[in-house]
């Protein structure tokens, strides 16, 4: 006697051997013997044989038609042998009956489970909706294998096309258009990147590079709602300066000015002076979710996001020949040893006299020129007048950065270049990757570049500690050593910055293109209006979580937008070597296989740089360039003969591991349809960018 049995839903058969109350012991074909309960036991046979069985009765069910087995079942609760006698014969075989069980499992859009073996008929319009989903999944699979041979013969069809950045990199996998790639990429045995890139997808590198950035931060575009920008209603009084701004010559949003008092007099006073929309943008207003959407305003070689909309912007930048309302750090400093005696904050309206430009002025003033050594008149008439006050904020400067060094325990080391990029042809437009970039450098500690960032960090620093001692919250960056991995966090607390050697340092200084800034100019205010008592007035209150949400979005979206920065930088570089006709170039080796370009923003790997020291200067022949991956390599063909300075060995100061690279994840995954490891080279395309 043999039993057919369901074991987990599973059909199985077997030769049975004994039989108790409620359980049976069945041997299995393969000789092992299992414990099969009584309730489990669907159908005794003897003939045929088990193993014939099976193979005869899959056989049978799939000549059976659906509709008429449907039309012949009972319209009460049956068993799959009264399904096979109106359907076969009265004297249905074990095959037949096997059969019809068959048939009933594999049709749940016809018959519904019961019991064991026992089924019903699903309605009529049940299983009318059912065999229309059946025909729409068999068209959406033809749909997906058309669209997949497209691809494997060069072809990208539009709906791939335009769902290029989602399949990608935030794919919904059950998507046809994702399906259609990922069969394509298993049965060519091709990454999909090489992929769409072979099928016409991506037709601009530059386009992939852009479009991918506002798929993930700006989905819904990079316009802005129509706004006004708001009046300052405070009667402000009428700054006694006359301030100058220092920035490059495409800076719209100017945030800072400076000026000096009291030159001559034994007591100078240096006026910090930011631009202040804190004064008309109010928490919570529509502005203000504007600026909190965005975070901070995003760079990139040519063009940027801003964080305001330009008119915004206008009504607040610090333009030269208007008075500006302003949030003022005076600072008094004693003339001879440039100690500071005090400092107060003032809500003002700031005439702004110059706005210089770091661009058109840095060959001219130099250290030489502010010391006296060059003569003052190589400068046009209004910047000559200038030099006095210059002079002696450079002075002050110097003075601030080699305090913060003893704080720090070693001095700050600018060896490598700020890079410039510039790209001819574009004004008044986004550009499209077709420009000429022209890649300059300007030194890191130039005069003009050591007052801004002495000035604004003695403001930041300044507030942030006012902000602690009245008891008002702040957003704080703070470093808790100079050691190896200890990186910068931004926090609530007013914990000290070893990294600039400060106590306390809150970013205040640009409240037109960060938000923590303005945020922090909100904070600010309450201050200067209510001193002591500020905590209660200010929009944020002590252990207000709001701040650390705005904490937690801004860090994020500020990585984002350093990372994207970081990219377009790299794309540009890479379209300048080829636009130049650069094969080789001079390299110093930074760490392990890794060199860094002497005359370019350029980190890659080589081959050809084992046992060579680190600050090893070398000769690379470049290899093939990937614009969509940012991935060059080269070969070192030369040990260059120069010496190795102290500066070549140790890590440039801000060198980190985001400038050696990081992977272009993609996220789409043919791994679980081969077995691909899914963080391989070649799920992921292969695609790696270096530096």
């Amino acid at each position: 006697m043999h039993i057919l049995f369901d074991e987990a839903g599973k059909l199985m058969t077997g030769r049975l051997m004994s039989e108790a109350e409620s359980s049976l012991q069945v041997e299995l074909e393969s000789g092992k013997r299992v414990k099969v309960k009584l309730a489990n036991t669907l159908l005794r046979f003897d003939k045929p044989a088990p193993a014939a069985l099976m193979p005869a009765a899959t056989a049978l069910a799939e000549s059976m038609e659906l509709e008429l087995a449907y039309e012949f079942a009972p319209d009460e609760e049956f068993g799959f042998a009264d399904l096979a006698r109106d359907y076969f014969s009265d004297n249905a075989s074990t095959e037949q009956q096997v059969a019809a069980l068959i048939c009933l499992q594999g049709a749940p859009h016809y018959f519904r489970r019961s019991g064991k073996g026992r089924y019903r008929k699903a309605p009529p319009e049940i299983v009318a909706q059912a065999l229309a989903a059946i025909e729409k999944k068999k068209q959406i699979q033809a749909q997906i294998d058309a669209w997949a041979a497209d691809l494997q013969a060069g072809q990208c069809p539009d709906a791939v096309r335009q769902q290029l950045y989602r399949i990608l990199f935030r794919p919904d996998k059950n998507a046809p258009e994702y399906k259609a790639v990922v069969e394509a990429a298993r049965q060519s045995h091709t990454a999909p990147l090489a992929l769409l890139q072979k099928a016409g997808a991506i037709t601009s590198a530059y386009q992939f590079h852009w479009q991918r950035f506002l798929f993930d931060q700006f989905p819904r575009g990079t316009g802005f709602p129509a706004v006004e920008a708001p009046a300052v209603a405070d009667e402000l009084p009428l700054a006694t300066v006359q301030a100058f701004s220092i920035d490059d010559s495409h800076t719209t949003e100017i945030d800072d000015a400076l000026s000096l008092q009291g030159l001559g007099s034994g007591t100078v006073t240096l006026g910090i002076h930011i631009a202040a929309p804190g004064l008309a943008i109010a928490p919570d207003s529509p502005l203000d979710e504007l600026a909190r959407a965005r975070l901070s305003t995003v760079y990139m070689p040519g063009h940027k996001i801003t964080m305001l909309p330009d008119a915004v912007v206008q009504a607040y930048t610090l333009e030269a020949g208007r008075d500006c309302p302003a949030v003022s750090l005076y600072v008094n400093i004693d003339e001879a040893s440039l100690q500071i005696k005090d400092s107060r904050t003032a809500l003002e309206r700031v005439p702004i006299a110059h706005n210089l430009r770091h661009d058109q002025l840095d060959s001219v003033i130099t250290e030489g020129w502010l010391t006296g050594e060059t003569p003052v008149d190589t400068a046009s008439a209004e910047v000559a007048a200038l030099q006095p006050q210059l002079a002696f904020i450079f002075r002050l400067a110097r003075h601030l950065k080699a305090q913060r060094e003893v704080v720090r325990g070693k001095p700050e080391t600018f060896t490598r270049p700020d890079y410039t990029f510039k790209l001819e042809g574009v004004t008044g437009r986004e550009p499209d990757g077709s420009e000429t970039v022209v890649i300059g450098t300007r030194s890191r500690g130039a005069p003009l570049d050591l007052m801004v960032a002495e000035a604004m960090i003695l403001a930041n620093s300044t507030w942030g500690l006012w902000l602690a001692d009245t008891g008002v919250p702040g957003i704080y960056r703070s470093q808790a050593s100079l050691a190896p991995g200890i990186k910068v966090r931004m926090g609530s607390k007013a914990l000290p910055h070893a990294g600039i050697g400060v106590k306390a340092y809150a970013w205040s200084t640009s409240p037109l293109r960060r938000y923590v800034d303005l945020v922090n100019q909100w904070q600010i205010i309450a201050c200067a209006r209510h001193g002591r008592t500020a905590a209660l007035a200010a929009p944020f209150k002590p252990k207000d979580a709001g701040i650390l949400s705005v904490i937690s979005a801004f860090d994020a979206a500020y990585t984002a937008y350093n990372s994207f920065q970081n990219g377009m930088e790299r794309f540009w570089t890479l379209r300048h070597v080829q636009q130049a006709g650069i094969t080789e170039l001079t390299a110093t080796l930074i760490k392990d296989n890794l060199v860094r370009a002497d005359t370019l923003p350029l980190v890659m790997p080589v081959m050809g740089a084992d046992g060579l020291p680190r600050g090893a200067h070398v000769r690379v022949r470049l290899g093939a360039i990937d614009e969509i991956t940012l991935e060059v390599s080269g070969t070192v063909i030369e040990r260059l003969d120069l010496p190795v300075t102290p500066q070549d060995e140790a890590p440039a100061e801000g060198e980190d591991e985001e400038d050696l690279g990081s992977p272009l994840h993609l996220a789409i995954d043919i791994a679980e349809e081969d077995g691909t490891p899914a963080d391989s080279p070649e799920a992921t395309g292969g695609a790696t960018k270096q530096g």
